[in-house]
């Protein structure tokens, strides 16, 4: 699992870097457009797609430290066990999603390649798009797989917030 999560953080630090990138691609296009009147051609096209791949590869690094949401408010009273199954099936359904995903936007990917299809402004290849989103959903179904298969290294985050301070 450490390579995982080596591997997941990776993904987390481009994903940042790739927001930072966009975040100053806009502030440079707004604030030329509103000062000289000048701006950069596509800017909407490429934080878009920079913004899905971000997203894409920030689901890894949220999958390793049990960051997704979860609705437990039918399980509160529910022994250790019991959730701890459920959470490890959970992580089941997530891996399967996750993969289904990763599976569709490789054939996307492929098809965009075969079609040459490029975005409306730039005609920006999309198949690059899909090349920023496939591992991130890729790595993102292995660990949530590792963890149905392994359990989890650490109780949930809002478990331990839970537990009294004596108790830890």
């Amino acid at each position: 699992m450490r390579v995982l999560e080596i591997l997941a953080k990776a993904c987390a630090v481009l994903a940042g870097v790739l927001l930072t990138l966009i975040t100053l691609m806009t502030v440079v296009s707004v604030v030329g457009r509103n000062t000289t009147g000048w701006t950069i051609v596509g800017d909407f096209e490429l934080s878009g797609s920079a913004a899905g791949a971000a997203i894409a590869l920030f689901m890894p690094w949220c999958q390793c430290e049990r960051g997704h949401i979860i609705v437990d408010f039918f399980t509160t009273r529910a022994s250790d066990a019991a959730r701890e199954a459920l959470d490890r099936f959970g992580a089941l359904i997530v891996a399967l999603v996750m993969g289904l995903l990763a599976w569709r936007s490789a054939l996307g990917g492929l098809s965009a390649w075969t079609s040459q299809t490029g975005s409306m402004m730039l005609g920006f290849p999309e198949w690059i798009v899909y090349c920023g989103i496939v591992p991130g959903l890729a790595l993102a179904a292995v660990i949530a797989f590792v963890q149905a298969l392994r359990g989890f290294d650490r109780p949930a985050p809002d478990a331990v917030a839970a537990e009294p301070e004596a108790a830890r």
